[in-house]
């Protein structure tokens, strides 16, 4: 019996889209440009015309939350698995929607942890609604389960976005996630820090080395209150996402010692 040896190669070329029929063509540099290669699969008389498909690359056919634009770790993952993979934020969401958050092991196991150690809880990770790393309502689902848990003292060591967000958007949340503490009456703001300095994924470790600080040993500004030293920071030009280590409450709020830890881990445990 005669076989025939086809080989595939997957090629991904990030970035390239498909604009709609309405999309503007103005800054659009896939529409002003001439591509002859990639137009030729759309065109019926080409000789690399073998048809094409249309594939979306956000929201739900990605496993993201509906509206959520896509990114590339979102691409790669989904394109490799064949299927839609659920992503991390959409599965939190479900276990929110249905209270159980606090039934979560990890989350106990942690939790307990930190109330039997030093009774300190940190609590670490990206604070943004930016959806692509981490959501602010899942830390008020977390502080809420420390609540319930009756943990003497939470600590938070605060990740500006700026990135999936809008540069300037941290005294916003901030502002939320105090109003969240205040109203539960758990919870102390410990470090601010941009994802520059402590969410960088290549090995480049002298920008972690600045974050890393900041959380243990307390180098950084100290601050009485962050919201306002955020706001100083924009006038100094500074924006989210670069924002150096602002410290709140001295060597107190320090992760030291035997404590419990909650991070949002995507690009923290690369």
């Amino acid at each position: 019996m005669a076989t025939v040896d086809q080989k595939v190669a997957l090629i991904v070329i990030d970035g390239w889209g498909v604009a709609g029929p309405n999309s503007p063509p103005q800054g659009d540099a896939i529409a002003a440009a001439e591509t002859p290669h990639m137009s030729g699969f759309a065109e019926a008389n080409s000789k690399t015309a073998q048809g094409y498909s249309e594939l979306d690359a956000s929201s739900l056919a990605v496993g993201l939350p509906e509206g959520l634009m896509g990114n590339s770790e979102v691409g790669h993952l989904n394109i490799g698995a064949g299927r839609v993979v659920w992503q991390d934020s959409v599965r939190i969401d479900q276990t929110l929607k249905k209270g159980e958050m606090g039934k979560v092991p990890s989350v106990v196991k942690a939790f307990n942890r930190a109330k039997e150690g030093n009774g300190r809880l940190h609590l670490l990770g990206l604070v943004s609604d930016g959806g692509v790393h981490s959501n602010i309502t899942h830390l008020f689902a977390l502080l809420d389960v420390a609540k319930e848990m009756q943990i003497p003292e939470v600590y938070i060591h605060f990740f500006a976005d700026g990135r999936d967000t809008d540069p300037k958007s941290a005294d916003g949340f901030m502002q939320q996630l105090l109003e969240k503490t205040q109203q539960i009456g758990l919870g102390a703001i410990a470090t601010v820090v941009g994802r520059y300095y402590i969410m960088d994924r290549d090995k480049r470790w002298e920008r972690v080395e600045v974050g890393l600080k900041g959380l243990v040993t307390g180098e950084g500004e100290d601050s009485s209150d962050p919201l306002q030293t955020i706001k100083e920071r924009y006038e100094k030009k500074e924006n989210d996402e670069f924002l150096k280590p602002i410290i709140v409450g001295g060597k107190e709020r320090r992760i030291q010692g035997k404590f419990g830890l909650v991070y949002s881990s995507q690009d923290l445990r690369n």
